[in-house]
C-alpha cells in the first residue's frame, strides 16, 4: 500500500460565473477573507501531509505561480518597515523549493483531461485530487480525514468524499450509492453523473476530494468525451471501479461552492466569523445590514 504524497489542484477554468471580477484575476485568487481560495485548498492538502503540489494551469494563471513563489521585494519593505508578523506569515504559507509543479492545460476539454495533464508529474503512485471550488471547513480537513481513512482500507483503494443533499437538488451532481460499511467508509456501487431525482441511487454527491490511484492515467488517455463533450474524471472512475475498489466518506465538516456566488459569499461570511480578530465587529456589522438591533 503505497502513501499519498503528491495531490493535483486543476486551476485553468475561465471562472465566467465571476465576470467580470475574473477577466484578468483567476478565480482562484478570489480572496476568502485574506486569503487566496487556491491558498486555502492548499493549505488544506498541506495539513493532510501532502509534500508535492501540482497545478494543472491555463492562460493567464501566470499570478497563481508567482503566489507560491518568494516576492522579495515585498519581503524588502516590510523588513525595512519592521512588519515582522507579516513576514513570518509570509514564510509560513512558502513552500518549501521543489515542492511545486506547474503544467498547462493547453486545451479546456474538462475535469478528466486536465487531471491526466499531471501523469507524468505523479508517475506510478496514488494521489490526491483537490478542487479549488470546494472549500471545507474543518480541522482536521478534509484530505486529512480521507487519508485517515485511506490507510485504514489497508489496500491500494480509491477514495471519495461525499456529502448528503435534498433530493431536489441531486440532479446538479455526481451522485454514489451506498454499499457495506468499512470503518468509517463504505463500499461505493455505483457512480452517476447528474442523475434525475428518481434514479438517484442516494442523495450523497461527490464533493470535490479525491484519492485516485495511478490507473486513472491510462483510463483518460483513452476516455472519450462525457457530458458537454468533455473528458469527465467519474466516466473513468466509473470504468476503474470494474477493477479497483472504491470508498466514500462522509467528512465531517460544511462545504462551500465557492464556484457559485452565494457559495462564495458565504464562505467569506464563514471563515469570517471563525476568526477571533474579526467576528464581533462582522457580527455587529451583519446585524446593522438586516436592520436588527
Amino acid at each position: 500500500m503505497k502513501p499519498i504524497r503528491k495531490a493535483i489542484f486543476p486551476v485553468a477554468g475561465l471562472g465566467t460565473r465571476f465576470l467580470p471580477a475574473t477577466k484578468a484575476m483567476p478565480k482562484e485568487m478570489l480572496p476568502v477573507v485574506d486569503r487566496p481560495l487556491i491558498q486555502h485548498v492548499v493549505d488544506e492538502a498541506r495539513e493532510a501531509g501532502i509534500e508535492h503540489f501540482i497545478f494543472i494551469t491555463g492562460r493567464n494563471k501566470a499570478v497563481i505561480e508567482d503566489h507560491f513563489d518568494r516576492q522579495f521585494e515585498l519581503e524588502l519593505t516590510l523588513k525595512e518597515r519592521r512588519k515582522k508578523s507579516d513576514l513570518e506569515l509570509l514564510s509560513r504559507d512558502l513552500p518549501e523549493p521543489g515542492t511545486t509543479s506547474f503544467t498547462r492545460q493547453q486545451s479546456p476539454l474538462g475535469l478528466g483531461h486536465a487531471v491526466w495533464c499531471a501523469r507524468e508529474l505523479v508517475g506510478n503512485e496514488p494521489f490526491a485530487l483537490l478542487l479549488p471550488d470546494v472549500l471545507v471547513q474543518h480541522k482536521p480537513g478534509c484530505l486529512a480525514q480521507m487519508m485517515e481513512a485511506y490507510r485504514a482500507t489497508k489496500e491500494n483503494a480509491n477514495i471519495i468524499a461525499v456529502e448528503e443533499v435534498p433530493l431536489d437538488r441531486i440532479q446538479s451532481y455526481g451522485v454514489v450509492g451506498i454499499g457495506k460499511s468499512k470503518g468509517k467508509t463504505f463500499a461505493i456501487t455505483e457512480m452517476v453523473e447528474k442523475p434525475t431525482r428518481e434514479a438517484a441511487p442516494s442523495n450523497l454527491i461527490i464533493t470535490g476530494r479525491y484519492i485516485l490511484q495511478p490507473e486513472i492515467f491510462k483510463l483518460l488517455e483513452t476516455q472519450q468525451g462525457g457530458a458537454g463533450g468533455e473528458i469527465q474524471i467519474t466516466d473513468a472512475m466509473i470504468r476503474l471501479a470494474k477493477a479497483q475498489p472504491f470508498y466514500g466518506l462522509k467528512f465531517e465538516g460544511r462545504s462551500f461552492d465557492c464556484g457559485s456566488k452565494v457559495g462564495f459569499l458565504s464562505a467569506n461570511v464563514a471563515y469570517a466569523l471563525a476568526r477571533d480578530d474579526i467576528a464581533p465587529a462582522l457580527r455587529e456589522e451583519i446585524k446593522r445590514l438586516l436592520g436588527e438591533k
